[in-house]
């Protein structure tokens, strides 16, 4: 083992004493620039008695993301369309690792921390309901008016994953993540508190809303939603023809338009670019999430999660039961109210799991 790290080490400049970990933050500290986010003396949820002598703290984020139960689960949970039967629809976890790879090219390009945007990437959406943004509503009306995926994605990295132990991530993805979500709110925030502390959680959340509007393009195209002569001409004339071309100029714009002004790094895409990505996004809310073809399933899949909710409010052994079955730490009510654990398992779900679990409370059992 020794004779293999020496040779894997023998031609870094470095010194050889030096574990991989602290050499890539030294690359770390000689690349990035000012505005970049360093790996050094970061603070974890809890601190830990073993420091990785290979990973970076935001590569462990990284990893603790990727390996999770709530990350898997992301490959059955709705985008856009519910269930589609077609292979090239978007599900949220192909969302994820647009969005992770959109990323990473946007911190690159500005010299940021491309493990850290990439962390807070993979992890935005863990804690998104099944049936999409259908399922959130129904949570916001069966459980709280304040329950958001943002802070439901927080809650799994933080309390749910490992058992309830959580993957203990470093703070700067964590707020990241909480901070990533803007709905129908400003694509640049500006609010204080709204904007997440570090450069590279600020872009993440571009890289999200360029990802969806283009990717959901494509897939209400797909599904005849929308025809090509819907979509706005400014959009077409602005940003291009193709996803290729859309996310390219999105990308090229945010990168050659931003830059330091009154001693503050500022994200500015350009206001031609700006301009057609906000007409964009309405003509998607208008003519795509709104649609009765879209809208009229997410009706029935909110009937879905609200039915649910209210049978484990009536039934705490069948939510135990299904703690089990997800992984997750048991109802303790010393530690969590029940809705609030009937909350949490719903949100955990995927689109078929809710789908069998609906079909075997509510429907009828035929005799054999």
């Amino acid at each position: 083992m020794e004779a293999k790290k020496k040779l894997y080490l023998k031609d870094d400049p470095l010194d050889s004493n030096l574990s991989i970990r602290e050499r890539f933050q030294i690359r770390e500290k000689n690349f990035l620039s000012e505005h970049g986010t360093l790996s050094t003396d970061v603070k974890r949820r809890h601190d830990e008695d073993h420091i990785c002598n290979i990973r970076t703290p935001f590569q462990l984020d990284r990893d603790r993301i990727v390996y999770s139960n709530a990350f898997r689960r992301l490959k059955h949970k709705t985008q856009v369309f519910l269930s589609p039967l077609g292979d090239h629809y978007r599900t949220r976890l192909t969302h994820t690792l647009e969005v992770a790879q959109i990323s990473r090219n946007i911190a690159r390009a500005m010299r940021l921390n491309e493990d850290l945007a990439e962390a807070i990437a993979l992890g935005h959406d863990l804690g998104h309901t099944p049936f999409g943004h259908g399922g959130e509503t129904a949570l916001i009306e069966a459980h709280s008016s304040h329950f958001s995926h943002s802070h439901q994605s927080l809650r799994v990295v933080d309390s749910l994953e490992n058992r309830g132990k959580g993957l203990n991530l470093t703070r700067e993805v964590r707020d990241g993540i909480l901070k990533h979500s803007k709905g129908f709110g400003n694509i640049i925030p500006s609010t204080p508190g709204e904007t997440a502390i570090t450069m590279e959680g600020r872009i993440v959340r571009i890289a999200d809303i360029i990802a969806y509007l283009n990717h959901d393009l494509d897939d209400a195209l797909r599904g005849k939603v929308i025809s090509p002569a819907d979509v706005p001409d400014i959009c077409i004339k602005k940003l291009g023809k193709t996803h290729s071309q859309r996310a390219s100029i999105m990308i090229e714009q945010l990168v050659y338009n931003s830059g330091p002004l009154n001693g503050k790094f500022i994200l500015d895409m350009g206001k031609d670019t700006f301009h057609a990505m906000t007409i964009l996004r309405k003509f998607l809310y208008d003519s795509v999430y709104r649609s009765p073809a879209v809208h009229e399933e997410f009706v029935k899949a909110k009937n879905i999660i609200i039915a649910l909710y209210n049978y484990f409010l009536n039934h705490p052994d069948a939510l135990q039961s299904e703690l089990e079955k997800m992984e997750m730490a048991p109802w303790d009510s010393s530690k969590n109210s029940l809705n609030r654990s009937v909350c949490d398992i719903i949100a955990s779900m995927t689109d078929r799991y809710a789908l069998n679990l609906y079909s075997r409370t509510f429907f009828p059992k035929p005799l054999v």
